[in-house]
This record gives C-alpha cells, structure tokens and sequence, in this order.
C-alpha cells in the first residue's frame, strides 16, 4: 500500500495532516485528516474563578478571540443570572460584526480565495496573498488591508484591545462608546458595506464566470450532503449573535430547534483513537459513522449551513445575493462544499449592513452598559456563530463562582467530520492510478480549505484523557506492544445544564 502525506497543510489556522493511502491499482482506499496538535483548555481552566474565562478563552486563538470573548461572556450571564442592558448587547454585537468583516475577508482574500483568484494548479510561491496582490492590483489589495485596519479599529475602541478583547463582562460591557465615537463606526459601517458589495462583484467576476470553476464547484468531487445547523433569530433568519440553534436535516425540512442552554439534549460527541480533535454528532440519530444522509447523524456548521438552516438573511442586500445564490445553484438546500466560499461573502455584506444597522442606533451610544451581578453563580451555556460555526461554552460553578466543569464545542470542531468525508471524496475524485502532483494535493486541500479551520482553536482533550495511542515495533518493523489512552464513548455525554 502506497502512502501520500499532506504534511502540513496550508493557509488554515494551526496545524493538521492529510494521510492518504493507495491500493495496488493506484486508487484511494482511505484518506485521514488528522489533527496532531492538543491545546487543552477544558482542562486547565477547571479550578479558576469563572469571570476569567472571556479573558483566558478569547488567548485561546488569535484568529477568532472575539467569538470565544462573546461565547464566554454569554455563559457567564447565564452562571450569574444576569440581564444586561440593551445598550451593552448591542454593543457586543456591533464589534462582533466588525470582527465578522474582517476575519470573513482575511479568508476570501489570503485564505480560501487564491485557490481561485489564482487557479488550483498554479505554484504555491503565487498561489498566496502576494499573488492575488498581484493579479487583482495593488489598489485591490490596499482596500483589503484598509477593511480590517479599519474593523480593528472598531474592536479596539469597543472591545479595549486590538486582539484578545477584555471589555465583555458578566451584565454588560466595561464602558460605554461616545457618540462622536458613534458616527466614526458608523461611516466605517458605510464603507463596510461598500467593500462586501465589492467583494461580491469580485466573486462574481473571477469565480462565477469561469465554467470550469462552476464544473468544480457543482461536480460530485466537492458534494456532502449532512444536516446544517446555524443560529437564527425570532423569524429563523441568520443571526451571528444571539437566537436559537435550529437544525435543518438533508433536505431542508427542519429537525431541530433549541435554546443554547439545551445543546447537551442534541449534540453528542465521538473520538477515534488517531486525532485529538472530536466527532460531535446529533444524538436523537446517533454516531453511524462516516457516513451522509438523514440517518448519518452528522451535521455541518458552516457559513453555508447557517444560510441552509435560516429562512433569509436579516438585512435587503445581503437577502437579495442569498436568494442569488440558491436560484443559481437550483434551490434550497445547497451541499456543494466549495459554495461555502459564496455563502461567506454573502455573510460578509450581511455583517456590514448589520454594522450600519447598530451604529444607527443612538442607543448604542448609551452609558448604561452594565447589570452589576447579585445572584449566586451555578451554571450557564453561551452560543455564539462563530465564522467557521456554532460555538458552545459551558460552565459549571461552585457557589464562589470557581469552575468545576467546562466544556467548549468549537465551531471547527462540529465540522470535523464533514472535513474528514469531504477530504476523502476529493481525494478519490482527483488520485486515480498512483498518479498526484501538487495541483491534484492542493485541489484535495481545497476540500478542507472550504470550511476555514482553526485547529487551534478545535483541539480538546477529555478531561485528564488524551485520545492517544502508541505503537512500538521492533527492528524489524513488527508490532511488539499497544498502548493507549483512548476514553470509552459512552463516558463522553455531558450532563444537562
């Protein structure tokens, strides 16, 4: 048996492999996508007072802090028992949807994009940012460095930092915006809203209109049909923020539809002994394997799922592309896992026009932003969308407020085993007689490239486990002893809050 290592992949946050083996007609007999990297953070967190975890978790990765930041402070009004005001609420979401611009446009432009601004066969010292810079123009590139200086302003001046915000807490928000403060979000909202559409245009003009691209994107190779998952608001539209988890199953019909304080009546979670990172699954149907389908348990959390799983987008322009893209790729729901991409940027211009929404609020502005809390802490769940998908934070407190359990379900995490299947099936579309280049490796890549992972943020051990095994073999080669740490499935169930 033949084997190809992918090791390591690229343009992804943190560190993963692709392991592919051929039989002795050159075919792909299995591929793995494994995740050697272990953070560990359930874990030692155990034992610290709660109000420090919108702190520690958001250190978690630097790529999303301000998703763990807003899961984190959730949970927390939750374990406080704690109602903040409006004005805090809609502060929280207003730098969340400044953190959406710009980490939705790092992955269009320096991520996922130049897979196709560039072509999938192109070298890899061009298939970069600095060669979509080149092709597209240096102003291009300039309006992109300018989007997410601009955006970071907006989390700096609301969330105190840069990176790793500090200014969320059980109740509220630390301080307040001024209203001069106010209308400088609110024409950098504006020209959010300018740069998404731009962005469009841009996918359109460079992605849609190739036919080649089109054959890709439609064709089996890059096809998963799972049940999709996202939050939505009152009226089942997308919302980032705050809502309810719905689930809708393979065909569109919706399966679920929960308050985040329920997620452990839904979501289970397996391991297999050569990742670290978990499968979670929905449990009502069970761990069936790697398999698609309504009986397959399995379900996406992507930028694509959220738009399966929603019955519109909350804003007219973002709602106009949406119903765009369902009408090209010929309905409701879409599984083609390179449509992610679209589905980002419509996201993207969502998330611009809800800036403009909130910065138009003078509430916003308002000096009441916090509920100083008075209850004794038990526990709380917080759910937030986090770019790559829904984001689970569950604490449980003595009556000190020190953490006795936490649990987090990251939103690579949920998507892992899609990752693992959509691998697979791209690399036995593209490997065929023992024959690979690099272009045929990176158009594997492409398949996990799609979801935007970010393993740092996904890698969990169980409590005091490690999903670990250790081989040792003689001189020879020959297995002389097994060794693992793998933890039973069955002790893996959380309790409900």
């Amino acid at each position: 048996m033949t084997r190809i290592s992918i090791d390591p992949i690229t343009r992804l946050e943190g560190h993963g492999k692709i392991e592919i083996f051929l039989d002795d007609q050159g075919e792909v007999e299995n591929c793995y996508f494994q995740v050697p990297e272990l953070r560990g953070f359930e874990a030692f967190c155990v034992g610290r007072p709660a109000e420090e975890m919108p702190r520690l978790t958001s250190r978690i990765c630097g790529v999303c802090p301000e998703a763990h930041h807003m899961a984190s402070v959730k949970a927390l009004d939750a374990v406080f028992r704690v109602q903040p005001p409006p004005a805090a609420l809609k502060l929280r979401e207003l730098l969340y949807s400044a953190f959406y611009v710009t980490d939705h446009t790092t992955h269009f432009y320096a991520l996922g994009g130049p897979d196709f601004i560039m072509g999938p066969d192109c070298p890899p010292a061009e298939r970069n940012i600095l060669g979509v810079i080149a092709k597209v123009g240096m102003q291009i590139g300039g309006q992109v460095i300018a989007a997410r200086k601009r955006n970071h302003h907006v989390i700096e001046m609301i969330g105190g930092r840069t990176i790793h915000p500090v200014s969320a807490l059980p109740g509220g928000m630390s301080h307040p915006i001024t209203e001069a403060q106010r209308l400088e979000i609110l024409d950098i909202a504006r020209q959010n809203v300018e740069f998404a559409q731009f962005t469009i245009s841009l996918f359109h003009d460079l992605v849609l209109s190739n036919s080649a691209y089109v054959e890709m994107i439609t064709g089996p190779a890059y096809t998963l049909s799972t049940y999709s998952m996202g939050l939505v608001d009152e009226n089942n539209k997308v919302n980032f923020y705050d809502g309810l988890v719905r689930v809708v199953d393979p065909d569109g019909v919706e399966f679920a539809r929960y308050m985040p304080v329920h997620y452990a009546d839904h979501v289970a979670e397996h391991i297999e002994p050569w990742t670290y990172l978990k499968f979670p699954y929905l449990k009502e149907l069970g761990w069936n394997g790697f398999v698609e389908g309504k009986g397959s348990g399995l379900y996406s959390c992507t930028p694509l799922s959220r738009l399966n799983a929603a019955d519109g987008m909350a804003t007219p322009l973002a709602q106009a592309e949406y119903e765009r893209m369902y009408d090209t790729l010929g309905g409701k729901p879409v599984h083609m896992t390179l449509a992610i991409h679209w589905a980002r940027v419509i996201e993207l211009l969502y998330a611009a026009e809800r800036m403009v929404e909130l910065a138009s609020d003078p509430e916003v502005a308002s000096p009441n932003v916090r509920t100083i809390p008075t209850k004794k802490p038990t526990e709380g769940v917080g759910i937030v969308e986090a770019p790559r998908g829904t984001l689970t934070h569950h604490y449980v407190t003595d009556d000190k407020g020190i953490l006795l359990e936490v649990n987090l379900i990251v939103g690579t995490t949920n998507n892992y085993a899609p990752i693992q299947m959509s691998v697979k099936r791209a690399a036995q579309s593209q490997i065929h007689g023992g024959q690979v280049s690099e272009g045929i490796l990176n158009r594997v890549e492409m398949a996990f490239r799609a979801y935007d992972p970010c393993l740092s943020c996904a890698t969990h051990s169980l409590p005091g486990r490690m999903p670990l095994e250790i081989v040792v073999r003689d001189a020879a080669g020959k297995p002389v002893e097994h060794l693992s740490q793998c933890v039973p499935e069955q002790q893996l169930e959380r309790r409900d809050p």
